[in-house]
């Protein structure tokens, strides 16, 4: 059977309106164009939906039996069809995000509150998670993307580089490094350093190697979290470093950060994807706005404050 939209909806406006003229004007038709699509809906099913005379219109048994499971189609239809339409045009929708401890408690908050002001009926749901999971997270499906520095790649997950930011010292107030015009790493590493655990410092150390002979880096401690690292900073136990998008979580803690320099190390963060896979609009938006929100804060990447 080829019934038609068209079709159900000329029964529907008919059987609730009980009128021929009243159904074609709902409709915005023509009654005859409202009685050609009657007749081959009742051509298609094989059955007299509506009994006509000159006096009358009425549904017939088999109409007042279909009309209401009809109309509970249409019903429904209506509110899925309201339900993209929202989706469409972002007055609702769900967008999870995968991003490291560190990121999720300094910069994408701030991104969300500000996303969320065009935005009021998105909601977005924030994992805060290890570095080495992020990509895991991606892969699962269990976020929509991901945000973290540059990992190894993987043929099933997109990477886009989202900004790039140099390492900055961290110490104390009145700390030795402060007293200095430039910092360099190997000013840094005279002192105790406490650095964050795994890929972190492994990579750090590398490219330290390879940039000025004979530089190591030797944490007197290594932790999971950055917010321990400044925590033992304020307390006295060494200085760390960081990149400059976490500058509001070391002004919580008090303390000071500065360009480092000979040589100048960078990392680069990126926005992580599944291949092959397409994002709600709710999450291609806040996606689109993260890239906007991010070129237009240059104390994100800290550049500014390096050239200084």
């Amino acid at each position: 059977m080829n019934v038609t939209l068209r079709q159900l909806r000329a029964f529907v406006a008919v059987a609730r309106s009980g009128s021929f003229t009243l159904a074609a004007e709902s409709l915005f038709i023509t009654q005859s164009a409202l009685s050609g699509l009657i007749k081959e809906l009742e051509h298609t099913l094989g059955l007299r939906l509506i009994d006509r005379s000159t006096r009358r219109l009425a549904l017939s048994q088999a109409g007042r039996g279909l009309y209401p499971q009809v109309d509970k189609i249409l019903c429904d239809l209506d509110g899925l069809l309201d339900e993209v339409a929202e989706l469409k045009s972002l007055r609702t929708g769900l967008v999870r995000i995968a991003a490291p401890q560190l990121m999720a408690s300094t910069l994408l908050p701030e991104v969300m509150a500000a996303y969320g002001q065009q935005h009021p009926g998105i909601r977005i749901e924030l994992v805060d998670c290890l570095v080495e999971s992020v990509m895991s997270r991606v892969f699962s499906g269990e976020v929509d993307f991901g945000i973290g520095p540059e990992r190894e790649p993987n043929s099933d997950i997109s990477a886009k580089a989202l900004f790039e930011g140099p390492f900055m010292a961290v110490f104390p107030p009145g700390h030795a490094l402060g007293e200095l015009a430039d910092i360099r790493w190997a000013d840094l590493v005279r002192h105790p350093v406490i650095s964050l655990q795994g890929q972190f410092t492994e990579r750090l150390a590398i490219d330290l190697r390879a940039a000025v002979r004979g530089l190591t880096l030797a944490p007197v401690s290594e932790v999971a979290f950055m917010s321990t690292a400044l925590s033992m900073v304020s307390a006295g136990l060494g200085v760390t470093t960081c990149v400059p998008y976490a500058a509001s979580l070391v002004r919580l803690y008090r303390l000071e950060m500065r360009a480092l320099s000979e040589p100048v190390v960078s990392r680069c963060f990126f926005v992580f994807t599944r291949k092959e896979r397409s994002l709600s609009p709710a999450a291609q938006s806040f996606m689109e706005f993260l890239f906007q929100y991010v070129a237009g804060h240059a104390d994100i990447t800290g550049w500014n404050a390096q050239a200084k």
